[in-house]
């Protein structure tokens, strides 16, 4: 029973957390493209319904894994690793990058998705809150990004396991 949670954990990590961690990557580039002052009518529009695609992927795709913890969870109770140190450190880092796709990458998605739905060319608020949101998009994307590979790396080294590994 160990083995198949572990496999469908791990299937649901590759399937939920990568085109998350894709499109949040991708984003900042194809908003800064969209938002552009100047940019010709077809690119604007090609680059806006991107911006659109990337940021309901990010919602989906987050909402759809919420399954990757909780099976994580009921995998180390079936394995009975539950209280252990490299467990509970990716659990920690798991919780640190579900607030910041939360608290900083979906906030500040939706604040260029909401500039962009005002019209063609964005102005006076809702472009000012989508650019400033969008300085520190990179940086909240790479963290989110950052996070989720450290985790990775914890579940295929353990360290401390007793597991021989």
């Amino acid at each position: 029973m160990a083995k198949f949670l572990l496999s469908l954990h791990v299937l649901a990590s590759v399937l939920f957390i990568g085109p998350v961690a894709v499109a949040v990557s991708m984003f900042p580039r194809r908003a800064q493209a969209a938002l552009a002052a100047g940019a010709e009518g077809a690119e604007q529009v090609s680059a806006a319904a991107s911006v659109r695609l990337l940021h309901r992927i990010t919602q989906i795709y987050a909402l759809l894994g919420i399954a990757v913890p909780l099976m994580g969870v009921g995998t180390a109770q079936v394995m009975g690793i539950i209280g252990q140190t490299w467990l509970i450190v990716s659990i920690v880092l798991t919780v640190l990058a579900a607030a910041t796709l939360m608290l900083f990458v979906l906030p500040a998605q939706q604040a260029v998705v909401d500039a962009l739905q005002s019209g063609a060319e964005p102005a006076g608020e809702d472009r000012t809150r989508a650019t400033g949101g969008l300085r520190l998009l990179p940086m909240t994307a790479g963290v989110f990004n950052l996070l989720w590979a450290v985790v990775v790396v914890m579940m295929v080294i353990r360290p401390g396991s007793t597991t021989g590994a």
